[in-house]
């Protein structure tokens, strides 16, 4: 569905049609799928709704288990609870900042009044107000445009979160950007606290996933360019995530695959640093026949659920073979 409003429309403009979907009496909810993005994104709209209506709370839909993600929580002082906490009744308006309905179930409960995003439009997406700029590198961005123009200066807290949150979702540029996400990042960088971005970038293991990095070293190959490790079962598969990242800064390896078991599922992430090859395409190629896939050009994720491999998953061994035979295809 396309936005209610004209592609080049105003920041301005927006705010002001932003701004009528609320009254002084009403209270907002505002629903993430919490990422530093989202996080960032929720902040920046709790202040814009400030003095605006009665209440503005935000609330996840997902467990932050990331070390990373929970150092920004922690240091930045970010006021959100569990989606289990929610009351329906003590809310009059909704928002969903950095996802949509379609995007998970629990988000699919509620009709929005305001949905802001920056990932391709789903079918049927609707709100009373709705602005999806899927070119667009993180949705922070998107609120940066609306303080600006609505000539709020955002505090050093506030900027902060906001510049980890396109620091993360653009990782740090790599991915496709716009010269919006540009703008934004150079317009954040004066009430930015550096030392609280230092400390939250340095916070990515914990003593439980050093454990985890310590088993991949034991357990990792080099095929030809391709760093590999099967982690067999996982308590949290962030942490396939947090290992494949690590191995491509393995001098001998322009790709990192990591592959591991959570939920009754097996998860393959894909990393690259090279050019030929498109992480997302190859994931679907790979794996695509018997699960989902897909992702962007440097990094992509697969999943395929264990009953639809058979004798396949019968033991970890096998299903190391399984995805090291696919691996050797790339």
């Amino acid at each position: 569905m396309e936005n209610p409003f004209p592609k080049h429309t105003s920041a301005a403009e927006k705010v002001k049609r932003l701004f009528s979907t609320l009254s002084p009496d009403d209270t907002v909810a505002v629903l993430i799928n919490a990422d530093p993005d989202a996080l960032s994104s929720a902040l920046a709209l709790k202040r814009m709704f400030w003095r605006k209506v009665k209440k503005t709370n935000i609330f996840r839909i997902n467990a932050i288990k990331r070390a990373d993600n929970l150092a920004m929580v922690k240091l930045l002082k970010i006021d959100h609870q569990h989606i289990r906490k929610l009351n329906s009744s003590d809310f009059t308006r909704w928002a969903v900042v950095d996802s949509q309905p379609h995007h998970n179930p629990q988000l699919g409960k509620y009709d929005y009044d305001i949905i802001i995003d920056h990932h391709p439009p789903g079918p049927g997406v609707k709100a009373t107000y709705m602005d999806i700029k899927e070119e667009y590198g993180a949705t922070a961005t998107l609120l940066i445009e609306y303080l600006r123009a609505a000539k709020i200066r955002p505090s050093p807290r506030l900027a902060t979160a906001l510049f980890y949150g396109i620091k993360t979702d653009t990782e740090n540029f790599a991915r496709p950007t716009t010269e919006g996400d540009i703008k934004a990042f150079r317009y954040l960088y004066p009430f930015v606290n550096t030392h609280i971005i230092k400390k939250i970038e340095s916070s990515e293991f914990t003593k439980k996933s050093l454990a985890s990095f310590r088993e991949a070293l034991d357990r990792y190959v080099i095929i030809r360019n391709r760093a590999f490790v099967h982690m067999g079962t996982v308590k949290d598969p962030d942490v396939l995530v947090m290992i494949a990242d690590f191995f491509l800064r393995v001098a001998e390896a322009s790709w990192s695959i990591v592959s591991g078991v959570y939920g009754q599922k097996l998860i393959v992430i894909f990393r690259s640093a090279g050019f030929r090859r498109e992480a997302g395409e190859l994931a679907q190629e790979l794996f695509g026949e018997w699960g989902t896939a897909g992702g962007h050009k440097n990094a992509a994720r697969a999943e395929v659920a264990l009953q639809d491999l058979g004798d396949t998953a019968k033991d970890d061994e096998a299903l190391a073979r399984f995805v090291q035979d696919r691996v050797q295809k790339i």
